[in-house]
């Protein structure tokens, strides 16, 4: 019997004993900032010399470290040591294939603290938001790995006198795992390990502003006994590498975690039958969202502004389920809105090494450039109530933004910002509330604040995302607990860390004996 797992717990960091264990992981980080990291294909390290070069967002000039760059030279050739390797890991028997997860986890967990450390320095998330993104990590490689076991013998189906039916699941093939920059650890291994534990082989093309984390991820997984060419690091340009893996013919499926507008572009590649091709590539993929709080009038207001200040400014609202619209029913708009303004000023931010900095920087300049003019324009469309600066002159820091007085139809109201922003509108009564949280062409994730049980049955059956939370934030899903994906053009309801999400990197099997 495969027994449940019970996520990784979040650490304690009251405890000075794990308050210096972080520290120390960022002492053994800054031992090795700076250090070049080769590609991997078919086991074998491979040196360019053009390179991506990984810089930390709170410090700009602090070099990460040099990953190097795939051309489509060596996607090729990493295509063709996928392909070599998925001969013998098709048919590796599935607990061989999970002890390989169970290791790999069991080796973070030993240097978790280090793996934390290292996003924040990469990525720039402050230490609570670092601990729950690697304890994620380490629950896909644990979930994952439990759910190939139960998945192994497939399900049962009818069979009839002089006649054996079996109905099992098998591999698919080569994948290409595109991995984000704003879960660098967690979403990568999980997308990678999931494919792994199926029997598929992948090619890794983690996002060019934190390579560094994958790298030494895929390092944990050769030390963890995975064979070579089952996982192949092939960190590249998009433009390049990516287009050139996502429309390959020897690609079975696409891995994607990203923007809409990227993943709409690798949908549509995909549909694309390519010379020598023989199969409908299939696409998994986590496009984004425009995620809302709604507060009713029957609720606990103080609960409301927490979980709205905590969804829209966790590591500076740089996670697709970030809370950036809050919808408050008119009865108690005035209240809910002057109370997040006082908690969104009590907010810290600077570097997050420092254990008190609630908020560190955004990602990079792009990202910088872009939320700065959405609160440009936010001071056009609405009412600016809290922060509104930000300076580039270290790292990448933007002020925690509160709009107030937005039209639902507003651009503020309606595009992926991907940064500490958050605006507010009003309804006249919940279902207008509702309506108004309906109305983007997102639906990722949503939380309703009320004490109304009909309204909480209400909002089951018409507030349309894929994951909806009551009398909590919209933020923080946990593996195996919510399983996590989106409707509508967040994506392809892929629930991450869900009982089906390994299903989608298989396929199906009838045989059928007669006696």
């Amino acid at each position: 019997m495969v027994q449940p797992y019970k996520h990784e717990p979040f650490t304690d960091f009251s405890n000075d004993q794990e308050r210096e264990g972080y520290l120390l992981g960022l002492q053994t980080v800054e031992g090795y900032l700076g250090q070049d990291y080769d590609l991997i294909i078919g086991g074998e390290r491979v040196s360019t010399e053009e390179k991506i070069v990984s810089y930390n967002p709170s410090h700009k000039i602090e070099v990460v470290g040099r990953v190097s760059k795939a051309n489509r030279e060596l996607a090729e050739k990493a295509i063709r040591a996928a392909m070599e390797a998925f001969k013998t890991w098709r048919k590796t028997k599935p607990e061989l294939r999970a002890d390989v997860l169970f290791k790999a986890a069991a080796i973070i967990r030993r240097r978790k603290h280090e793996f934390s450390a290292l996003l924040t320095k990469e990525a720039g998330k402050p230490w609570r938001e670092a601990d729950a993104d690697t304890a994620e990590a380490i629950d896909f490689l644990e979930y994952y790995a439990r759910q190939m076991l139960l998945l192994k013998d497939g399900v049962p189906v009818n069979s009839r006198p002089n006649e054996f039916n079996r109905y099992d699941y098998i591999p698919l093939g080569v994948g290409i795992v595109i991995s984000p920059w704003n879960f660098p650890l967690a979403i990568m291994a999980g997308t990678t390990v999931a494919a792994i534990v199926a029997g598929n082989t992948v090619l890794l093309k983690p996002a060019s502003t934190t390579p560094v984390v994958a790298a030494k991820f895929v390092e944990v997984m050769e030390e963890a006994g995975l064979p070579k060419g089952v996982l192949n690091f092939v960190p590249g340009s998009g433009a390049e590498v990516g287009d050139y893996l996502v429309d390959h013919k020897d690609t079975r499926f696409i891995s994607f975690t990203g923007s809409r507008d990227v993943g709409l572009r690798i949908f549509e590649r995909a549909s694309k039958l390519n010379e020598g091709q023989i199969w409908l590539k299939r696409v998994i993929a986590e496009m984004g969202g425009k995620d809302t709080i709604v507060v009713d009038k029957e609720a606990d207001l103080e609960l409301a502004a927490q979980s709205i200040v905590t969804s829209a400014f966790g590591f500076s609202g740089q996670k697709c389920s970030a809370c950036s619209r809050a919808v408050v029913v008119e009865d108690v708009y005035d209240t809910v809105l002057k109370r997040v303004v006082e908690l969104t000023n009590q907010l810290t931010l600077g570097n997050p090494e420092e254990q008190s900095v609630y908020m560190g920087p955004v990602i990079d300049q792009n990202a910088f450039n872009k939320i700065m003019s959405y609160i440009d324009m936010g001071k056009k469309e609405g009412r600016l109530v809290a922060g509104g600066g930000g300076d580039n002159s270290k790292g990448f820091f933007i002020k925690p933004t509160v709009f107030a007085d937005l039209a639902p139809n507003a651009q503020l109201m309606q595009e992926e910002i991907f940064g500490p922003v958050v605006g507010f509108t009003k309804a006249k009564d919940f279902t207008e509330a509702i309506s108004i949280a309906n109305n983007t062409e997102y639906g990722l994730t949503g939380a309703v604040i009320t004490t109304n049980r009909e309204h909480m049955q209400q909002a089951r059956e018409d507030f349309h995302v894929g994951n909806l939370y009551f009398n909590r934030g919209c933020t923080g899903a946990i593996v195996g607990y919510q399983p996590f994906g989106g409707f509508n053009m967040s994506g392809t309801d892929s629930k991450a860390g869900g009982p089906d999400y390994l299903l989608l990197h298989l396929q199906a099997k009838t045989t059928s004996e007669l006696y």
